[in-house]
């Protein structure tokens, strides 16, 4: 789907923060406000070198960070500037390793830039890929997990100085004890997790992450530009389709063990008059249905974009009139294995139906109703 490479990230982070909170799904944080942590870190410490997945040697030593909670609190409450730094050193403090790279270890408007900001401070490049392609709301859902990669130790940090690793059975354990470590430091912490070799990213990755972000979001620009519908320069990017189009006109948030959960609910105009579109999100969207029928589910991706504009509109965001259009695309097709399913299917997250893929097709895969921690690695 891409075929740009980023070398490196200047100051002008715009494009990235604007296509990383697309691929976020709802989730992964204020677009704004991860623009504006990359910026200053770019100011103070000059520009972060990109490495793509490829090139990584096979040694290299990968420390994946990220933000943990509710975006929702993070709009409030910001990172200290030393959390995203102390995250990655105090990993590498404990695994006893000189790391040599950043990467992301998921798309989403703050958790594409967090990375960038620990690079700019750290003098290390950044990896050109994640671990995901889009968001997803718990720490364990990452391609990593199927190919045996664990999440610990992992690092954990908040922006009064407290700071600590964790060491756990699997990766859900991971989840279950970080997230009400989370919530006690305020619902929203810096991590380091799922250390890598360069051979691990080769295999469990998703390639070229940023440069997708920075292609999608200079996408958007240049069709306003244009006088082009930007929406469709999105979908055309991803292989998509607009779903429905509609008014808000009813959001139901609250945050509630260390997640922002709720629904919404679009009034349809324009050829959806007279439909009424319904959006279920835990962090990141999960599920839309038109008129009670499932549209798209995860593992495909979910975004709702401003009618206009094409701006993202993340699931804090989102607020009664505004006008937007929910379009879906293609997961990562690794997404759809058996043992993935298994992991952020619409099953794992309380649906009792099957996938539903983005072109509004049932999946016939089955799903295993194995827990995430014994899902076999694939060949």
């Amino acid at each position: 789907m891409n075929t740009t490479q980023l070398t490196q990230i200047d100051a002008d982070v715009a494009n990235l923060a604007r296509g990383a909170a697309i691929l976020g799904t709802g989730g992964g944080g204020d677009p704004y406000i991860g623009r504006l942590l990359a910026e200053a870190a770019i100011r103070e410490h000059g520009p972060v070198r990109v490495a793509s997945v490829e090139d990584l040697p096979d040694d290299a030593v990968v420390l994946p960070v990220a933000m943990m909670g509710a975006p929702t609190v993070m709009v409030e409450k910001l990172a200290s500037g030393a959390q995203f730094a102390q995250a990655v050193t105090s990993l590498a403090r404990y695994l006893g390793v000189t790391p040599t790279h950043i990467a992301c270890i998921e798309a989403g408007g703050i958790n594409s830039t967090i990375p960038i900001v620990a690079a700019a401070q750290l003098g290390l490049p950044l990896v050109d890929g994640d671990g995901m392609g889009r968001a997803f709301p718990e720490i364990q859902m990452v391609l990593p997990t199927i190919y045996g990669v664990r999440a610990t130790p992992m690092s954990i940090c908040d922006e009064k100085g407290n700071s600590g690793v964790f060491e756990t059975v699997d990766n859900k354990w991971a989840e279950r004890l970080a997230r009400p470590a989370t919530v006690e430091m305020g619902c929203s912490t810096i991590i380091s997790t799922f250390a890598m070799s360069g051979a691990q990213v080769k295999q469990a990755y998703v390639r070229g992450t940023l440069s997708l972000c920075e292609r999608l979001g200079r996408a958007v620009v240049d069709a306003r530009e244009a006088h082009r519908d930007p929406v469709l320069a999105v979908t055309d990017i991803l292989g998509g389709r607009v779903v429905a189009a509609g008014k808000v006109t009813d959001v139901q948030r609250r945050t509630t063990t260390g997640f922002a959960r709720g629904q919404a609910t679009v009034e349809g105009i324009g050829v959806n008059a007279g439909s009424s579109i319904e959006l279920e999100f835990q962090n990141e969207h999960l599920l839309v249905r038109v008129d009670g029928v499932a549209q798209t589910s995860t593992p495909d991706l979910i975004m709702v974009l401003d009618a206009e504009t094409a701006e993202p509109v993340t699931t804090e965001a989102l607020r009664y009139g505004m006008r937007v259009r929910v379009i879906s695309a293609p997961a990562d097709s690794r997404w759809h294995l058996p043992e993935s399913l298994a992991m952020v299917g619409p099953r794992y997250f309380g649906y009792d139906m099957d996938p539903v893929r983005f072109d509004g097709t049932v999946s016939s895969m089955p799903v295993p109703s194995m827990p995430a921690s014994s899902m076999p690695v694939p060949a």
